[in-house]
């Protein structure tokens, strides 16, 4: 089966089995929004969600992260880990909305990647849940397992497996893959005791039942 066809099968497939699948962080605005991604590297989102339950009260803009000392910011934002250079780049990520950008998230991928602490992933998912702007595919580390497993790319880097699915994926359906692997590799196609028993890919998975 070629890849194009092959992906088309497995998002028709993974549809089927999470008609559910979309972001899981909680968020009001695209500062939220970013936010809450940059404390989900390293994190889960159910852990993030707690956190910005009350952060977000206390910060709203961009500003608001400004005028507290890091200190205080790694204390609200500790539980998510690397919390030293998390607040480091939310604290530097801010200074550039408020000088350069007029306090505002940017909506174009050149823009978002001027930001510390914002890479590909973060861009992409920031640009495509806040603005409706499509630019690529957000690999995280579901992202990356699923591809792999499922022989979609063979590249360990992100950017170029962002390609490699970009290559084989109809730019419509961008977000949507993206939001459907995540949940896969979340409920399913796990790092651990993936549970290829009940996956639906099973039969076209190069990678099924290799892990008993």
């Amino acid at each position: 089966m070629k890849n194009a066809n092959k992906v088309q099968k497995i998002i028709q497939l993974l549809e089927k089995a999470h008609p559910d699948a979309k972001i899981a962080l909680n968020y009001t605005n695209p500062l939220e929004l970013l936010i809450a991604t940059m404390l989900s590297a390293q994190c889960t989102d159910k852990r993030v969600n707690i956190v910005t339950q009350t952060l977000f009260k206390k910060y709203k803009t961009p500003e608001d992260y400004l005028k507290v000392s890091q200190k205080e910011l790694e204390q609200d934002i500790k539980s998510t880990g690397f919390y030293h250079n998390k607040a480091k780049n939310i604290k530097e990520c801010c200074k550039i909305l408020v000088e350069k950008f007029h306090s505002q998230v940017p909506n174009t991928m050149e823009e978002m990647l001027e930001l510390p602490g914002v890479a590909r992933k973060t861009a992409n998912i920031v640009l495509s849940n806040a603005y409706n702007v499509v630019e690529g595919i957000a690999v995280d580390m579901h992202v990356r397992r699923v591809a792999h497993r499922l022989g979609l790319t063979q590249n360990k880097d992100p950017n170029k497996i962002e390609k490699d699915l970009m290559n084989i994926v109809p730019k419509k359906q961008w977000m949507r893959i993206t939001d459907l692997l995540i949940y896969h590799g979340r409920r399913i196609c796990t790092a651990k005791n993936p549970k290829c028993a009940e996956c639906v890919l099973n039969k076209i998975c190069p990678s099924a039942f290799t892990f008993d």
